[in-house]
């Protein structure tokens, strides 16, 4: 067993707690800009001081409305800036937030809610309230509801006028390092979701270790972020609540149709995305130039940028290469930095593999996107690339306060800062988490010499063909997943003669391929999953994927789903991984036709 540790840079504070990182961060710099709002086209700072006042004050109406120290509130919100305001007021009370994802079904947040012994609810919309309401009666524990829609806040604001500072003050200190600071219930592609119990340890040691470790990002000047990914989500609820820390500007934008306008307007400096975000935004640009006419250009351009950085990474670059990529930096690169609102110099991606290709073409458009690897149970982040450490096609080293343990089996161990206490009120499921003390993430990766990490599969998801041979579905899911046309893959095939995938087609990007390639852009996806040209473009994607594979590993068959998997329709987690298993599930017939029907050979697909 191979082990790798990263020893912390900032020292452990045993007496501090979450809500100490925004007293802090007001003390430093009380009157820099720590968020935006968008007002009227444009946007309207909001210093650490006034966010500190803010919080104060929403604290009191909390405390004025009966919240104890360790109660716990519930919050189904959108991604604004009440979220981060309602997270830090609710430690400034002494309480615990529990974040219920805005995709929600009524019985997903009647668990939440139970489980937890939540006593409060906040919830951002009507249509929120009304799934809510539907469970609402079984919900006894349950006293105050508010809306925020409804101008609940203020409401509460108002009713907290008469409490003293000293109490709000009292309550904040009340919390150390060791105490619950949040409940987070795993998005989970399997079972019922546990509440991972994170600690304030977890929040404050990680945000002040990976601070230093990432200063090049959030200590830059003017470093600002927009953030557009769930808060529920501990990956962006980590990026908000470091933001804080470090004194980082953010805005928010929730509606992803208004991503690039409000880049656009807002210029920020680092972005925080899953790697379906930057295969859209190449997607988009590939078959915007191809509908004008281009794209061989914009195929060309992308070929140089990923040889330009693979030249950069191995220390030099050929004349004659250095003068195609001015070209093409004029021409396209600089372009498609000015959409993104000209000042991006760093994205943050997690939560699935990017494709080296993506990684490299990002790069030569002047943005390191710094891959890296963790889960609700490590507080997000376990491992990064670094500004100074930096390589593609991993997901970094272990950051500082955090080992990495490869077990026999490939399996990834963690141990450090970041890791969870428990999971809530489930001691069984806690203890087989853990393996004397590391935690075992389900996942499989191999660490080079240099201590960077690269993730191979999951190992509950290694499928294992009835020839025996070991197949990890991502090797061939994300590089299918990265063609244009392409929504999502479940590469299937588990005790199966031959590996066969399930694949959807892109919505969006669909009626823009099918105009580019001479067909009609109004086909319906049923139409679509039928039609030659389409059956084509996808048998080449996965002509592609299985070049990088052996025959026994490769995909021998597809089919074409005529619908698309969604978070909504039970198919994706928030953080858009698929759900394999409930996929399995509900399209069990058309993965029995695969088998089924005529004996396989490579080339031959299905259509549904």
């Amino acid at each position: 067993m191979e082990q790798f540790d990263t020893p912390a840079v900032v020292p452990a504070d045993p007496s501090a707690n979450a809500s100490d990182l925004l007293v802090d961060r007001v003390a430093a710099t009380p009157d820099a800009p720590l968020f935006s709002l968008p007002v009227d086209g444009g946007w309207k700072d909001v210093t650490s001081r006034e966010f500190l006042s803010h919080v104060v004050a929403l604290s009191k109406g909390l405390i004025a409305s009966g919240i104890q120290p360790g109660d716990k509130i519930g919050l189904m919100c959108k991604t604004r800036y009440e979220w981060t305001l309602i997270d830090f007021a609710t430690w400034f009370a002494g309480a615990i937030l529990v974040p219920v994802y805005e995709t929600s079904s009524p019985t997903q947040v009647h668990w939440n809610l139970s489980d937890s012994g939540a006593t409060a609810m906040i919830l951002e919309t009507a249509e929120y309230f009304a799934r809510f309401d539907e469970v609402h009666p079984e919900l006894p524990k349950i006293g105050p509801v508010w809306q925020i829609h409804l101008g609940d806040l203020d409401k509460l604001v108002a009713a907290g006028v008469d409490v003293p500072d000293a109490e709000v003050e009292r309550r904040r200190r009340l919390a150390n390092e060791d105490d619950i600071a949040t409940l987070i219930y795993t998005s989970g592609s399997t079972g019922k979701p546990k509440g991972c119990v994170l600690t304030h340890k977890n929040f404050v040691e990680l945000c002040r270790n990976s601070a230093v470790a990432m200063s090049e990002v959030v200590h830059q000047p003017g470093a600002s972020t927009l953030l557009f990914i769930t808060t529920a989500h501990i990956f962006a609820r980590f990026i908000a609540v470091l933001a804080v820390h470090s004194g980082v500007r953010v805005g928010h934008q929730s509606d992803t149709s208004q991503l690039l306008p409000a880049m656009a307007s807002f210029k920020p400096t680092f972005l925080l995305a899953v790697p379906r975000v930057f295969e859209k935004v190449y997607n988009s640009a590939e078959q915007k130039a191809e509908a004008g006419g281009k794209g061989k250009i914009f195929r060309r351009a992308a070929a140089v940028a990923v040889a330009h950085s693979k030249a950069v990474e191995a220390g030099s670059v050929p004349f004659g290469l250095k003068l195609q990529f001015a070209l093409f930096d004029r021409l396209v690169y600089s372009k498609l930095r000015t959409a993104m609102g000209g000042n991006v110099k760093y994205a943050v991606s997690g939560s699935a593999p990017l494709g080296a290709h993506l990684g490299h073409f990002f790069h030569s458009l002047g943005i390191k996107i710094l891959e890296g690897y963790g889960l609700t149970e490590t507080t997000a982040p376990a491992t990064v690339n670094l500004d100074t450490k930096f390589k593609i096609g991993t997901v970094g080293p272990a950051l500082p306060g955090v080992s990495l343990r490869i077990a026999d089996d490939g399996e990834i161990f963690v141990k450090g800062i970041n890791v969870f206490k428990e999971y809530w009120q489930n001691p069984e499921a806690t203890a087989s988490a853990f393996d004397d003390g590391w935690f075992r993430t389900g996942d499989l990766g191999t660490v080079d010499s240099d201590g960077f990490l690269t993730i191979t599969g999951r190992k509950k998801e290694i499928i294992v063909t009835a020839g025996g041979k070991n197949v990890s579905p991502a090797a061939l899911e994300d590089p299918i997943r990265s063609n244009p046309l392409v929504g999502q893959v479940v590469v299937v095939g588990d005790q199966k003669p031959f590996i066969a995938a399930l694949i959807t087609l892109d919505g969006e990007m669909l009626p823009t391929w099918l105009a580019n390639n001479g067909e009609n852009k109004a086909m319906t996806l049923a139409e679509a999953a039928e039609n030659p040209a389409v059956l084509a473009e996808v048998q080449r994607a996965v002509d592609l994927a299985n070049s990088k594979v052996s025959r026994a590993e490769s995909v021998r068959k597809f089919v074409i789903l005529p619908t698309e998997l969604t978070e909504s329709s039970g198919h994706l987690t928030p953080k858009l991984s698929i759900k394999r298993n409930v996929i399995l599930k509900d399209f069990a017939d058309d993965i029995e036709s695969i088998y089924t029907a005529a004996p396989a050979t490579t080339g031959i697909s299905l259509q549904h």
